[in-house]
């Protein structure tokens, strides 16, 4: 765990849900409360009907999908389940690995190469907006 706010990186957490999901409404709550728990990063919460065009080429299979990104570099995309000790936990190992800067191969995300792109672009896009 880093013990000063001001060394955390800041990392961009985003959930990828659906209004009509029912895991996606009980994940609500957990996204805001990680949300104050780990202030420190940027969180968005994508609705993938709402903003279909943000998600580009993006194919979720279940939800929740939680996409964590450091300066437009994927670091996980994947489901979550809905238990903030989850996310706490790999929110923050994903800021040990950019403490490290021990980077994943967007291989080792076992996401198929066009799932890789398309999360890539999301993220260079979040940041990229962000300026």
């Amino acid at each position: 765990m880093v013990d000063s706010p001001s060394l955390v990186p800041a990392l961009d957490v985003v959930c990828l849900c659906a209004d009509w999901c029912g895991t996606c409404r009980e994940y609500a709550q957990v996204f805001e409360a990680l949300q104050q728990a780990l202030p420190a990063h940027h969180y968005r919460w994508i609705d993938i009907e709402d903003e279909a065009d943000a998600l580009g080429d993006i194919d979720i299979e279940t939800f929740p999908t939680l996409l964590v990104a450091h300066a437009g570099r994927v670091l996980f995309a994947g489901p979550v389940l809905p238990r903030l000790g989850d996310a706490l936990r790999l929110i923050e190992v994903q800021t040990e690995v950019v403490q490290r800067q021990a980077w994943p191969s967007l291989a080792s995300l076992g996401l198929p190469a066009d799932q890789q792109t398309a999360y890539t672009q999301l993220a260079q896009a979040l940041h990229t907006a962000r300026g």
